[in-house]
């Protein structure tokens, strides 16, 4: 990270931990190349943008102005923050994506308690992931003031969930995710993307926090 302002670093695009084709044929190369190095960085850009305006506008002492950049700063951290998440939710088969969790697991235990199965637990979440009109998120979260139960929550736009709610798997519902290759197919990019899931990022994140 860089520093600019006082005490404050600017966010960079984080490296992913595959390439960019190593998701196929359930998302494309050129979907993830033109995801991440293209939209997120959009999200980057606007937020560390929106940082030093509102930095600005308190030393001028202008409220009015640094109420309005808090929008900017909201939807563009929301949006580097989720996009984040989302690519640690993503794996290479050769990688161990979509090797469900362990019944034994903690995670496992948890949503064989809940659900029944994981597929049961995939079929709300594409359901809910159905449902959401327009551009948005849907995250498999833990509920730390509910004794860990999960749940699986959407948001418009770039919203993240927050405290007592730890993400542990997000999925990108906005049409730059998908459209390339499935087109206005969205069930079926919903469908394909469990072959690529990152479960055992989602068992850090349910053991840790």
């Amino acid at each position: 990270m860089s520093s600019f302002g006082e005490n404050r670093t600017k966010v960079e695009l984080p490296k992913l931990d595959w390439a960019y084709d190593a998701l196929e044929p359930h998302i494309s190369g050129k979907i993830n190349e033109i995801h991440h190095s293209k939209h997120h960085q959009v999200y980057v850009n606007g937020y560390n943008a929106a940082i030093e305006a509102l930095v600005q506008a308190e030393a001028k002492g202008d409220v009015k102005a640094a109420v309005g950049i808090q929008q900017n700063i909201k939807f563009h951290g929301g949006g580097h923050t989720n996009h984040t998440l989302f690519w640690k939710t993503l794996a290479p088969v050769s990688q161990g994506g979509g090797k469900t969790p362990s019944k034994d697991s903690p995670l496992g235990k948890q949503i064989i308690e809940q659900y029944g199965s994981v597929d049961k637990l995939k079929s709300i979440t594409n359901a809910k992931l159905a449902g959401i009109q327009g551009s948005g998120w849907a995250f498999l979260v833990k509920n730390t003031e509910n004794g860990n139960q999960l749940d699986v929550v959407t948001t418009f736009n770039q919203d993240t969930v927050l405290a007592p709610l730890v993400p542990l798997l997000a999925i990108d519902a906005w049409e730059h995710a998908y459209y390339l290759q499935y087109q206005n197919v969205k069930a079926d990019y919903f469908k394909a993307i469990w072959n690529v899931i990152n479960w055992q990022e989602a068992e850090k994140r349910f053991a840790s926090s």
